[in-house]
């Protein structure tokens, strides 16, 4: 069965006749959003992990690569997008809030998964943690070997982001990221490493947990990102455009100058180290964010705590991808002028 793009056409498609895996109604009732990605992507060389096509697979074929499945719940298919994530948009992130919102709202499952590719899952992974509010766990999962590769990946993170999400244990944890046998929070997890298999990696926070076989086994109970923010995106269509501009020896501050004139709302800056500025850039950046133009300083090196500063917004534990997506939620809600407020959500021990 083949489901819409639209937002309406595909509940009403998935919610009246979703494919199903397993009919025990014992079982954990859990949906597939498919939107592509290396999970489903296919080469015609076995051996091969790169040149593949990603997004060749249907949501039907990730499901039938993995019978195993009907022994631990009934699951269902959505076909909401089918591209590699390096062409994900907010367009896009916004009506897949919407769509996970809807299914957990319309009570035909017990948990979501999303399959993705890994190039920007951990951006859709905190946008989805900051725009869906539901108690209902999603898990997202993804692949770094297409599907044809030998010792491909996908399958057995599809099998436990499945049984993750059918878990009562997994409820009201928000958006999970499954790879590698690990448990992600999707507001800290991170792609580390361009091709190994454990790339997916929070390291200043750590992991929420693992799996023995196909039970999650958690190191914590339930708990929130301290503070963590909800954006209601229920009516919104657009977000304000957020530039990352890349810092660098010999950074050109006339970058910066560009973004701001064509059209950006925001910036943020992969500083290097401690997220350290040149001084042209540290004044143009003060200058830009007191007319409400807000300009973060984050950090290029992966990790670590980026300290509050005097002249300009900093990202706190967000790497730059992240507090780019933050920043947009947070101009879309607030606007640029209130810089204290717009530094209270990235740090919020401040507050």
């Amino acid at each position: 069965m083949r489901f819409s793009s639209s937002l309406v056409a595909i509940s009403t498609a998935v919610f009246a006749n979703g494919v199903t895996a397993a009919s025990n109604s014992s079982l954990p009732r859990v949906s597939i959003i498919a939107t592509g990605g290396t999970i489903a992507g296919t080469n015609s060389d076995s051996t091969s992990t790169t040149g593949y096509k990603a997004g060749s697979l249907g949501v039907d074929a990730l499901i039938e690569a993995v019978p195993a499945l009907s022994n631990i719940s009934s699951v269902s298919g959505i076909q909401f997008s089918n591209i590699g994530s390096q062409n994900m948009n907010t367009s896009l992130l916004l009506r897949l809030t919407k769509l996970a919102t809807n299914v957990a709202a319309n009570g035909s499952a017990d948990g979501i998964v999303i399959t993705h590719g890994t190039d920007t899952l951990e951006e859709t992974a905190m946008f989805l943690d900051l725009t869906y509010n539901e108690s209902l766990p999603i898990a997202m999962a993804a692949a770094m070997r297409p599907s044809t590769a030998l010792s491909a990946d996908g399958p057995f993170n599809i099998y436990e982001a499945v049984a993750l999400a059918g878990s009562k244990e997994a409820a009201d944890r928000g958006v999970m990221i499954v790879l590698n046998d690990r448990i992600g929070s999707a507001m800290y997890t991170t792609k580390t490493n361009t091709r190994a298999v454990d790339t997916f990696k929070a390291a200043e926070q750590g992991y929420l947990g693992v799996f023995n076989d196909e039970v999650p086994v958690f190191y914590f109970e339930p708990s929130r990102v301290y503070k963590k923010p909800f954006f209601d995106v229920s009516g919104v269509d657009a977000l304000p455009r957020v530039d990352i501009l890349y810092g660098n020896i010999d950074m050109d501050v006339r970058l910066l100058n560009y973004s701001v004139s064509s059209g950006a709302e925001g910036v943020v800056i992969a500083c290097a180290g401690d997220a350290s500025l040149p001084d042209a850039w540290a004044d143009a950046a003060q200058a830009f964010t007191e007319q409400g133009i807000p300009v973060v300083r984050a950090s290029r090196t992966g990790s670590g705590y980026v300290a509050p500063a005097d002249d300009t917004l900093t990202s706190g534990n967000f790497n730059p991808q992240k507090a780019r997506i933050l920043l947009q939620l947070v101009l879309n809600e607030h606007g640029g002028k209130n810089s204290t407020l717009i530094q209270e959500y990235f740090d919020p021990y401040l507050s």
